[in-house]
């Protein structure tokens, strides 16, 4: 059994956006093998004769070496049977896993489960969000739809197709993109013709990848130090600290922001440097209420030793988040400082 955890991404994207396009041209690929895909209904993805969809199992293996299957009950116990397949040797090996939405899902729930259920706790890791935005409608659902908004906002990589019937209405909706999430790469397909690797290849959610770019997967946000861009509801912005955080002030602080604004948190990661441990930084990511226990790096993947937080949120100020974690820093800090002499041996 592999005991490094298994990343899992998740494609999302509104209805009639190219999700079904772009994975039926992923599942094709060489360089998408030993993956397996989780669905909402084998209908949805036209695989023509690859795709058996009269089939009673809930897992078909694929001849390109990748597993398809549909949720059949919920989304953790599909993941747990699909990892309890892989260590008996039922299917065939696989080294991640895709989850594909519904065009009308909110993305959180899923993330969320990726992030604490026990089913799958310490086997499988946050992978990319990957958000597919159909350039002939986009702007207009992006104006009408709220989960429309949420999928775009959540995303790392946002997939624009159809660009080939739109390409006037661009620029309009790059501008519309970059306010809701000005974080996330945009990259343009055809006909959902895209390498693999551009789209599951995020960073650091899954340091067992070895991949350790910071700024991509930050998004470069944290460079401008906390810049703000904004869309009327939804902001995004980075917090940068120069000097180490005590391990406590992280907790107490991302237990605060859960309780007082969990709701409005639709994501945040960041790269910390503890100061109890100053040689390992620590991952940190959220969703809403929920945030993954901190994944420790073997070592800095770079000189750049600052901790580096994004924010993605939904009514929640940029200064409310600094002053709270100033606050809470000086707190634990006052704290060390009074106890420190009554406890030293006498």
């Amino acid at each position: 059994m592999n005991a490094n955890p298994l990343p899992v991404s998740v494609l999302t994207g509104f209805l009639g956006s190219g999700k079904t396009t772009l994975l039926r041209h992923l599942l094709r690929q060489p360089g998408f093998s030993r993956t397996a895909v989780i669905i909402n209904e084998f209908g949805e993805v036209g695989l023509d004769h690859e795709l058996i969809e009269a089939s009673e199992d809930s897992l078909i293996e694929l001849q390109t070496g990748c597993l398809c299957c549909k949720i059949r009950s919920d989304l953790s116990q599909t993941l747990a049977d699909l990892l309890r397949r892989r260590d008996e040797g039922r299917c065939t090996p696989f080294d991640r896993i895709v989850v594909e939405t519904s065009g009308l899902a909110d993305p959180a729930p899923i993330l969320q489960t990726l992030m604490t259920d026990p089913a799958v706790g310490g086997r499988l890791v946050l992978g990319s969000v990957v958000t597919t935005v159909d350039a002939v409608n986009g702007a207009d659902t992006l104006e009408r739809e709220a989960i429309s908004q949420k999928q775009v906002a959540v995303a790392d990589r946002i997939v624009m197709t159809k660009l080939d019937l739109a390409a006037p209405a661009e620029l309009a909706l790059r501008e519309r993109l970059n306010a809701l999430n000005a974080g996330a790469l945009v990259i343009i397909v055809h006909h959902g013709r895209i390498d693999s690797g551009a789209l599951f290849n995020a960073g650091l959610y899954d340091p067992c990848t070895k991949s350790t770019d910071v700024h991509k997967w930050l998004a470069e946000e944290a460079q401008g130090y906390a810049h703000a861009r904004h869309d009327d509801v939804i902001k995004t912005y980075a917090i940068v600290r120069e000097e180490p955080i005590p391990a406590v002030a992280l907790t107490l602080f991302l237990e605060a922001v859960a309780e007082h604004c969990g709701n409005d948190i639709l994501r945040l990661k960041g790269i910390i440097n503890i100061l109890e441990n100053p040689d390992r930084p620590a991952v940190i990511h959220g969703v809403q209420h929920v945030f993954h226990p901190p994944v420790w790096l073997d070592r800095w993947p770079s000189e750049d030793r600052r901790s580096r937080i994004v924010f993605i949120t939904r009514h929640v100020p940029q200064r409310w988040v600094e002053v709270l974690l100033e606050a809470i820093g000086q707190e634990v800090a006052d704290v060390h400082v009074y106890q420190s002499p009554s406890q030293q041996p006498s």
